[in-house]
């Protein structure tokens, strides 16, 4: 379980819009998904254990969250070529969200100082949001275990 970490988007908050590249050479902007319940989740990099295991959580419930109308995106700080291959080995079937510039992760509070094996350093927050189709965000997750938190997510829809 990841610390917990100080947000300062809060429930309610109107979600920062935000337009990217995705795997696939596509752009997304959070305005594209208007009247839908968005799924936006952070995660630190692509074919990574932790993230790997979140992925294919998400991955294996796919058809739940089509079945209640929810879009999935991921996002991380990786390149589109990079999101391309994770896509690819883990036959993915939602979008991953390319943030090289951290632009989204910034805007989120998904960025900021963390620490592995007594080494910090500045990366991506695993917290994720869910966000109404008003554009209003309905959950925070600030602290995620991968495999189950694809589950917890369903489970609030």
């Amino acid at each position: 379980m990841g610390k917990q970490i100080e947000l300062s988007l809060k429930e309610g908050d109107v979600a920062p819009e935000f337009t990217a590249t995705t795997n696939g050479g596509g752009k997304v902007s959070l305005s594209d998904f208007k009247g839908k319940n968005v799924i936006l989740y952070f995660y630190p990099r692509d074919d990574t254990p932790g993230c790997t295991k979140e992925a294919c959580a998400f991955r294996d419930e796919f058809a739940a969250f089509k079945k209640k109308g929810a879009v999935v995106l991921g996002v991380s700080i990786d390149s589109a070529k990079s999101h391309d291959k994770f896509v690819e080995k883990y036959k993915l079937p939602f979008t991953l969200v390319s943030d090289e510039d951290k632009a989204i992760v910034q805007a989120y509070g998904a960025w900021g100082q963390k620490s592995f094996m007594g080494r910090k350093y500045e990366g991506t927050y695993r917290v994720s949001f869910l966000i109404g189709p008003d554009g209003k965000i309905k959950k925070i997750w600030p602290a995620v275990k991968p495999t189950e938190h694809p589950r917890e997510v369903l489970a609030a829809l």
